[in-house]
């Protein structure tokens, strides 16, 4: 049955966001996408008022049979909006993965390079294209080491991955795209996959997700400390919610500085990793940078493996930990560098 450009038109104004047009359309994996991702965090589903058309000529040439191929097109021609979304998406699915699956001993290894992987094979196979899933994945398992630990691993692997989809990238099988009952399971299956983690995260895990939002922001914000302008855009958007607020409620409010004062508490506090750091030598927050030296030096000689011989793996683990948790403090007061 062909489909009609003004019911996909009247879905995506009623339902946009959540997919209904695509799933209208045949269009599964754009559907998940805006699903997960809110239609494309709002931005993509307003594109596609001017793309729609072009959509319903596509679906409608699926179902036919007879979907053309652009002459002489071995490949699908590259875009550079597509790369960026799976980008975007990869370091989505990786924070998401993060967020409810940290805990795991394998996550860096294991589960983070193939959430990347998946989310950027996602936004690969939408509409007639779609990429070799193996070798995205198999990058980002070859990545994620090399970014071990990072809190930012899921950006290098993402971009890597981004690049391999982009180069194996191919057209998708014409035909059409089966019976609705079908979709929707796979589109479900794929759904609580996605969302579990999260769910696990929201009712058992709230604290440790804002620790970990805090050292994100913290750590983007200083590696921009030599581009004093690309700093000062980014707080600009951080400061957006609360212009938004003002716009809205018509009132000015507190002022802007208390909002730049409770991004600057969230910036500075403590995070679960560098609690966790303390917490193993023995230090409360208020130590100088003095004190936590001292006690590294004190812990490295007790538990030195050459000074453990009767217990040298524990020696060995606990070693280990200590120059971990000094590494985490020592970078939080290295010095930082501040433009007024």
């Amino acid at each position: 049955m062909a489909k009609g450009l003004m019911v996909t038109y009247a879905l995506w104004a009623v339902g946009g966001p959540l997919g209904l047009h695509h799933l209208y359309l045949g269009r599964d994996s754009h559907a998940l996408l805006w699903i997960i991702t809110f239609g494309g965090f709002g931005v993509g589903w307003a594109r596609e008022f001017f793309r729609i058309p072009a959509y319903v000529s596509e679906a409608n040439a699926e179902s036919e049979g007879h979907r053309k191929r652009p002459r002489n097109a071995v490949l699908p021609s590259a875009s550079p909006t597509r790369f960026a979304g799976q980008v975007c998406v990869g370091i989505y699915f990786g924070t998401v993965a993060f967020i409810g699956l940290n805990s795991l001993n394998f996550f860096y290894v294991i589960v983070l390079p193939l959430s990347v992987g998946v989310g950027v094979h996602l936004v690969s196979s939408i509409g007639s294209q779609t990429s070799d899933l193996q070798k995205t994945l198999t990058t980002c398992l070859i990545t994620s080491p090399i970014f071990y630990g990072s809190s930012i691993a899921q950006l290098p692997i993402s971009l890597a991955a981004s690049v391999t989809a982009t180069q194996h990238r191919s057209f998708k099988p014409a035909g059409p795209p089966g019976p609705l009952c079908h979709r929707l399971y796979r589109l479900s299956l794929a759904l609580l996959a996605f969302s579990a983690p999260l769910g696990y995260c929201i009712f058992h895990n709230t604290t440790a997700t804002l620790y970990f939002i805090s050292d994100c922001v913290a750590s983007i914000l200083e590696m921009f400390w030599f581009l004093p302008w690309l700093k000062r855009l980014f707080e600009f958007f951080l400061l957006l919610p609360y212009r938004l607020f003002c716009v809205v409620t018509g009132g000015i409010g507190y002022s802007e500085e208390a909002w730049r004062k409770v991004l600057e508490i969230l910036l500075n506090e403590y995070t679960e990793r560098e609690r966790l750091a303390l917490k193993v030598l023995s230090l409360t927050e208020e130590a100088t940078p003095e004190e936590i030296t001292l006690r590294y030096r004190e812990l490295v000689k007790i538990w030195h493996p050459d000074h453990n011989l009767h217990q040298p793996f524990e020696a060995q683990k606990m070693f280990i930990k200590i120059q971990d948790a000094y590494e985490t403090l020592h970078r939080r007061r290295r010095p930082r560098h501040k433009t007024y």
